[in-house]
C-alpha cells in the first residue's frame, strides 16, 4: 500500500478591505473581506519543504490592496476575477485560484457618510482555471418571517411525535444562498439585486405548507427571472416560534404572543437547477 498526497491547496484568508473612492465630492465605499486560496504543482513543499513553488501568502494579501488601489474595487464579482486570473496568468504553478469575498454594504447618509448595513451578507466565489471560470453569487444571514400563510400538517407520527399539527404558524428562517452564472460577463449589480428581489418575492407571495415548498418556490422564482443563472442552492434553517400557554393566568392566546426559539432548529437544504445547464466547473457548497 502506498500513500499518497490528494488535493490540495493554500491561500490568505480573510483579508480585510476598506477602500474609498474618491470621485469629486461624493465618495464611494467598498467593504470587502477577501480570501484567496490556489492550488497546482504544489507537492515539492508537502514532500521535501521545497518552496520554489511557493508564492507567499503575505504576497497574495499585498495584492489584494495593490489591485484595490490600482483597479478600484466595485462589484465583489469582478475584483475576485481580476485577482484569480492574475494568480493563474502569473504563477505557472498554479493550475486553479480561488477567490471567495464577504461584501459588507453601507448605507449612504451623506457625501462621505454611511451608516453599516447589518440584514445580510453578500457572498462570491470565483474560481479560475486554465480551462475554466466559475463564478457563484450569494448571499447569507438574511432574515425572513412570514406571521401567518403557513401551515404544517399530514406530516408523519411515530412513538416519539409530540408537535401538534398547525393550519396557521409563523414561518421564519434565515436564508443562505449561492447561485452559480452561466457565464462570466454578467452585470454583477443588477443580476444580485434580481436574484435578492426574487428570493424575497417568491417567500412574501407563497402560501406555505411546508419550508421545503417555500425552498422550491424561492429558487424557481430566481431562475425564472434570472437567465444568467444556472443553479441555485439553499439553506433555510426553520427559526421555531412557539406558542405561549397563557391559560394559567386566564388569557387565551390567539396566535398572538410566542417565545422565539433558538436552538435546535429544522434545517431545510435543497438545489434547484435548469435542466439543460452545463455542469459545475468547480465544486460549491454552502
Amino acid at each position: 500500500m502506498a500513500i499518497v498526497l490528494g488535493p490540495n491547496r493554500y491561500g490568505k484568508a480573510e483579508t480585510r478591505l476598506v477602500r474609498v473612492h474618491r470621485d469629486g465630492e461624493t465618495y464611494g465605499l467598498v467593504d470587502f473581506n477577501v480570501s484567496v486560496a490556489l492550488s497546482g504543482d504544489l507537492a515539492a513543499t508537502h514532500q521535501t519543504g521545497d518552496n520554489s513553488g511557493v508564492l507567499p501568502t503575505d504576497t497574495m494579501k499585498n495584492t489584494v490592496y495593490a489591485f484595490a488601489k490600482q483597479h478600484g474595487a466595485g462589484e465583489p464579482e469582478a475584483f475576485a476575477l481580476l485577482l484569480a486570473r492574475h494568480f493563474v496568468k502569473t504563477q505557472g504553478q498554479v493550475d486553479s485560484a480561488k477567490v471567495s469575498i464577504e461584501s459588507y454594504a453601507w448605507d449612504r447618509l451623506g457625501p462621505h457618510s454611511f451608516q453599516k448595513r447589518g440584514d445580510y451578507t453578500r457572498t462570491t466565489v470565483v474560481t479560475v482555471s486554465r480551462e475554466a471560470t466559475q463564478v457563484v453569487s450569494g448571499i447569507s444571514g438574511l432574515v425572513l418571517l412570514n406571521t401567518t400563510a403557513s401551515e404544517f400538517h399530514g406530516f408523519v407520527k411515530d412513538r416519539y411525535t409530540t408537535l401538534p399539527e398547525s393550519t396557521d404558524r409563523i414561518l421564519a428562517t434565515a436564508v443562505d444562498a449561492k447561485w452559480r452564472h452561466l457565464t462570466d460577463d454578467a452585470d454583477w449589480g443588477s443580476s444580485f439585486q434580481g436574484a435578492l428581489d426574487a428570493m424575497t418575492g417568491a417567500f412574501v407571495n407563497t402560501y406555505s405548507y411546508s419550508l421545503q415548498q417555500t425552498l422550491l418556490s424561492m429558487g424557481t422564482m430566481v431562475l425564472t427571472n434570472r437567465p444568467e443563472l444556472a443553479e441555485i442552492r439553499l439553506a433555510l434553517p426553520n427559526k421555531h416560534h412557539y406558542l405561549v400557554d397563557l391559560s394559567p393566568f386566564g388569557l387565551e392566546n390567539d396566535n398572538e404572543v410566542f417565545i422565539a426559539g433558538d436552538r435546535p432548529y429544522g434545517l431545510i437544504e435543497g438545489t434547484v437547477t435548469r435542466d439543460d445547464a452545463a455542469p459545475a466547473s468547480a465544486e460549491w457548497y454552502l
